[in-house]
This record gives C-alpha cells, sequence and structure tokens, in this order.
C-alpha cells in the first residue's frame, strides 16, 4: 500500500495553467520570455514549458508593473533590476500575486454584480482556445 500522500503546493504549472492563473494569453507570455531573461521556464520532455511557482509570481510581477504601474518593457525592465540588487525581488514578485490575484477577484464581483443588477448579460466573451 502507498502512504505518499500529494503535495499541498504544486511544484510546476504548464502554460496553459499559468495562463488561467495569471488572465494572460500564451502569446504575451511568450513574448515576456524574450524580454525578461528570467523568465525562462524549463522544457519538459515533450518540450513544453513548465513553470515553477516563483517563476508564476515573477509572471505576475511583470503583469503588475506594466499593467497596473503603467511601465514600459524597459522600465520593468529596470524596476526589476532595482528590486534584485535591493535583495527585494522574492518579496515584490508576492506582493504583486497577491494584489493581482485580489484585483482579479474584485473584477470577477463586479462582472457578477453586474449580472445581477441587469447592466450586461451573463454571457462571457468566449477565448481563442475554446474551439
Amino acid at each position: 500500500m502507498d502512504m505518499t500522500l500529494p503535495n499541498p503546493v504544486q511544484q510546476f504549472f504548464s502554460i496553459g495553467e499559468v495562463c488561467a492563473l495569471t488572465d494572460l494569453k500564451p502569446h504575451v507570455l511568450r513574448y515576456w520570455e524574450s524580454q525578461f531573461r528570467f523568465l525562462n521556464p524549463a522544457k519538459n520532455r515533450s518540450g513544453n514549458r513548465v513553470y515553477k511557482s516563483r517563476e508564476v509570481e515573477l509572471v505576475m510581477l511583470v503583469k503588475h508593473l506594466l499593467y497596473t504601474e503603467k511601465y514600459t518593457i524597459e522600465g520593468a525592465r529596470q524596476r526589476l533590476d532595482q528590486f534584485r540588487r535591493s535583495g527585494d525581488l522574492k518579496a515584490r514578485a508576492s506582493d504583486a500575486m497577491r494584489t493581482e490575484s485580489v484585483r482579479g477577484i474584485a473584477r470577477d464581483l463586479e462582472d457578477v454584480m453586474a449580472v445581477l443588477d441587469g447592466r450586461q448579460p451573463a454571457v462571457r466573451e468566449s477565448s481563442d482556445d475554446d474551439g
């Protein structure tokens, strides 16, 4: 009998899972990989990208800098270098993950309220991946 318990913290995430977690499209993640050298997910035996949880946090930090704080790619790169030099990168990435997650939940709640108030239809736009 196997007594191994499942690991409660997922170790690796596929690009699809990262897209779902970060609300980004795969082409955006691939572009960011070309622009931010620390976003360099490993590839599994099948050649698919596998992201560690730390890399997912870094993706959220990049998203936060670009979309929320309105940095350019170059500005975000410089800001990340400042965080790295000051030893603050890990804490900033964790903060961005929490902040952006809460912002996403707030947007979802706004959508639900709009539907309940009759301000918008309950049908969501389907993504390109839905076939």
